[in-house]
């Protein structure tokens, strides 16, 4: 699996303030097996030993769900966990989220049952119709072109032999496409494997910022398999790849 970030979100800034990261945690009873005072604030106390770094843990019970104006406004990074209450965030409660991704304003970084979370499913949707723009551009030739944005049917993970999502048909008339079905990313892959086998990573940009301090190749001693592909738009780059214990 491809660790990717799609850096029409992602700019990571460099100047004299700290780096205001909100670290959000929908924090659900399963977590403490693993993390007895929640993934989030463990990442939390981790980044708060780092220089350069002013640190928030939110969680999803917070008011405002952890994601009002004070925090959002406030934020340079957001890094988010979620696995089983995706559907308690809706895209409206996201919409400034979005707005400052695409406006350069904030980073985000959703981590691995993220992958369904309503910010990141919503910022694939809108990369996606920023790709599409770009894909099907309504210029002199096609003037009038209409775009069809097909969200896809709930969280429900794709067959390994469907389409692979964002999937675009162009219908054209007089040799220019009119009309253009879209369909929106899935945001899962096709399998997965919850054994907790080690697995390999393998740093394809060692120079970026997110993978500073980390050698070449390492191992994640306990994981879970993410097959791909995985349904999200092309990346831009690729910073981590990762190779499971059977091949995948």
């Amino acid at each position: 699996m491809r660790f990717a970030y799609l850096m029409c979100f992602i700019s990571i800034w460099a100047s004299a303030e700290d780096i205001r990261v909100v670290v959000w945690d929908e924090q659900q009873p399963r977590q403490k097996k693993a993390y007895e005072n929640f993934l989030g604030n463990e990442i939390s106390k981790h980044l708060k030993d780092k220089p350069g770094i002013s640190v928030r843990s939110v969680k999803l019970d917070d008011p405002g769900k952890g994601m009002g104006q004070d925090v959002i406004n406030e934020c340079d990074v957001l890094i988010w966990w979620g696995h089983v209450r995706h559907h308690e965030i809706t895209p409206e409660d996201c919409a400034p989220i979005i707005q400052r991704i695409v406006g350069g304003k904030m980073a985000f970084i959703p981590l691995h049952s993220a992958h369904w979370s309503t910010p990141f499913m919503e910022a694939m949707n809108q990369r996606t119709r920023i790709d599409a723009a770009k894909r099907y551009p309504r210029n002199s030739d096609s003037p009038k072109v209409v775009f069809d944005f097909v969200p896809p049917t709930g969280r429900i993970s794709p067959a390994a032999n469907s389409i692979v999502t964002p999937a675009y048909l162009a219908m054209k008339r007089h040799r220019v496409a009119t009309t253009v079905r879209v369909d929106l990313p899935n945001c899962c892959f096709p399998a997965w494997r919850n054994d907790g086998k080690p697995s390999s990573i393998e740093t394809m940009l060692p120079a970026h910022p997110i993978a500073k301090g980390l050698p070449n190749h390492w191992s994640i001693a306990s994981s879970e398999m993410y097959a791909e592909p995985f349904h999200v738009p092309e990346p831009d780059e690729v910073i981590f790849k990762e190779t499971f214990s059977e091949g995948e």
